[in-house]
């Protein structure tokens, strides 16, 4: 069933507000407030996401009130830094924390007329993204401005109808947002097992206590220069893990195929559910398989470690790595997630510009291997958690997809909510 859409001028509807000039003498590396940037627009797949190329992303100079932003503000960039970015919209995940910097714009709706959350998705929608992109400034890096933004023209149905939409759409969002916080939780819960039994070795003893705080004896080791329990022995990394390679000609690239090249692995992160358009893969390309873990080989300590939610393809700038044995998937993973390898293959990295981490410096580095089969103890207790982490993955990719397909039926009134 279709819907009856009424024209506007957004300016009728909403206001639009520049954000406040933000100096770099007060740029920081802590503090209490966080400037917003334009990396805070997850513009592939909507919303809010944390700037996690910066190390100096806190303010701490002067701030007008009104460009300190309450949790639920809606901002867009006013500068496009990657093709696709303009017409972007965010929530504020948090009051009195924010501050909204010159080149992105805090959007407030009329009440009455425009429903915030309709709002919301209706920005980014193909009819104003187009306007924005013929309005902006045409330079290599594209501007556009409040006025532009409010000088497009929209076809929208009626409030009652902007409120039923809107609030559908959210409810898929909230779902997503609620699947990233289980993985977060889950993948906290993983690492910190971890870290209590291989790092601090309070692992359960025979008596269920934790062993080195019990009192378990401990010998020093010459390899790894620092103590381990007794009965441990220190193997290489290729006693876990071997390379997975499987190179293919752009040739044999099939539509449906995934593709995850460097640019979209996340950082500090077990899974993940994005990937790049396909057509984009016409280079270097390398099959892997769901649970085969791979390691973004450069600049390695921007640590993008993660295990495959999905058979994909990605580029020659990952290595791909799978477990001699299936059933410990959890505990090879911590061992190339730890940040002491890390650390390690940010030491043996070769290059300048953009340093290279290969296998053959993976292969070789030292790990433990525990007693009375304690990797295997892990892993059958974590395992499960894994599954799950890529389960919710492949439904936060689902739902992704029903979104992006459902917004513009709703948006050009094809679709109604009753």
């Amino acid at each position: 069933m279709s819907t009856k859409l009424q024209r506007h001028k957004l300016s009728s509807l909403i206001e639009v507000k520049r954000g406040q000039s933000i100096s770099g003498e007060y740029y920081a590396s802590e503090g209490v407030h966080i400037r917003l940037t334009l990396a805070n627009f997850d513009y592939i797949n909507g919303g809010f996401k944390v700037d996690s190329q910066k190390d100096d992303l806190f303010y701490t100079g002067p701030i007008k009130p009104e460009c300190l932003l309450k949790e639920g503000d809606i901002i867009t960039p006013l500068t496009e830094q990657a093709l696709g970015l303009l017409g972007s919209t965010a929530r504020i995940p948090e009051s009195g924390k924010y501050v909204q910097s010159g080149d992105i714009a805090l959007v407030t709706c009329k009440e009455g007329l425009l429903d915030p959350n309709f709002c919301y998705y209706l920005l980014p929608s193909k009819q104003v993204k187009k306007q924005l992109a013929a309005g902006s400034q045409q330079t290599k890096i594209r501007h556009t401005s409040p006025d532009a933004i409010k000088a497009c023209v929209v076809d929208i149905p009626d409030f009652e109808q902007q409120k039923k939409i809107g609030k559908y759409l959210s409810l898929l969002d909230r779902k997503i947002s609620l699947n990233r916080a289980i993985n977060k939780n889950l993948e906290a819960l993983a690492k910190q097992i971890y870290d209590y039994w291989f790092v601090q070795f309070d692992f359960p003893d025979e008596n269920g206590r934790p062993y080195k705080s019990s009192g378990g004896k401990m010998v020093w080791n010459e390899k790894l220069k620092r103590e381990i329990p007794i009965d441990w022995e220190v193997v290489k990394l290729s006693d876990y893990l071997k390379v997975y390679i499987d190179k293919i000609s752009p040739t044999d690239v099939k539509e449906d195929d995934r593709y995850a090249p460097i640019e979209v692995i996340p950082r500090h992160k077990m899974s993940f559910s994005e990937f790049a358009p396909i057509e984009n893969a016409v280079s270097g390309l390398c099959r892997f398989k769901r649970k085969h873990i791979l390691l973004s080989n450069r600049r390695v300590y921007f640590h993008k470690v993660c295990i495959a939610a999905f058979d994909g393809l990605t580029r020659d700038t990952v290595i791909i790595m799978e477990p001699l044995s299936g059933n410990n998937l959890a505990y090879s993973y911590q061992l190339v997630n730890d940040d002491v390898f890390i650390e390690y293959a940010t030491r043996n990295s070769y290059g300048s510009e953009q340093p290279v981490f290969s296998w053959e410096g993976a292969r070789n580095y030292n790990v433990l291997k525990p007693s009375d089969n304690l990797d295997i103890r892990y892993s059958d207790f974590i395992n499960p958690i894994i599954e799950g982490v890529l389960r919710n993955e492949v439904e936060i990719e689902t739902l992704i997809k029903l979104r992006n397909e459902l917004l513009p039926l709703l948006m050009n009134g094809q679709v109604t909510i009753e």
